[in-house]
């Protein structure tokens, strides 16, 4: 309730609203909000540590000749097991688009400026299949050996390929 105490101001005269019990549903929600809200501060932790730790692998040269995966890795992973699957190994600051997909095809245009751009398919079942696509001709590659290093004295010339459509199954 409230009283009109002159021209313009009126007064609550009514029982103290800090008294009123919230509902229960409110009471729920602002638990709600309070656990979802630890859960965030958490995950932003982990994703904050994740993302130092990467950083510290990646920025330490002894573990570059280490940055690689293998067939049988990549086949391990339930996932990748009955998909064909591409592994794109490219220079610092490669442009990489993927433009909305057709109707059952998808595109992919690869750009560098820094050197070669080498493209990995991993088809299901299959044995590794591989092309430099930068080059044009197929490189060899060991599923159980990482690829070879450039020569960071090399300075090869800009690098675009367009990705042949594939067939989106």
């Amino acid at each position: 309730m409230v009283e009109k105490v002159s021209k313009s101001r009126i007064r609550w005269i009514g029982p103290d609203i800090s008294s009123f019990e919230s509902p229960p549903r409110q009471r729920q929600l602002h638990q709600e909000i309070s656990e979802l809200s630890a859960k965030e501060r958490a995950l932003d932790e982990l994703i904050k540590d994740c993302a130092q730790q990467l950083f510290a692998l990646t920025d330490d040269k002894d573990n570059e000749r280490l940055a690689y995966v293998t067939y049988q890795d990549v086949q391990s992973v339930e996932a990748y097991r009955k998909q064909m699957t591409f592994a794109i190994k490219a220079p610092p600051q490669t442009m990489l688009e993927i433009p909305a997909p057709g109707e059952n095809t998808i595109t992919m245009r690869i750009q560098s400026t820094r050197g070669p751009i080498e493209v990995y398919l991993f088809e299901p079942k299959q044995e590794l299949s591989s092309n430099n696509v930068s080059g044009g001709e197929p490189a060899s590659a060991s599923a159980s050996k990482p690829p070879e290093q450039p020569d960071e004295k090399e300075s090869p010339p800009p690098q675009s390929e367009e990705m042949p459509e594939g067939s989106n199954s």
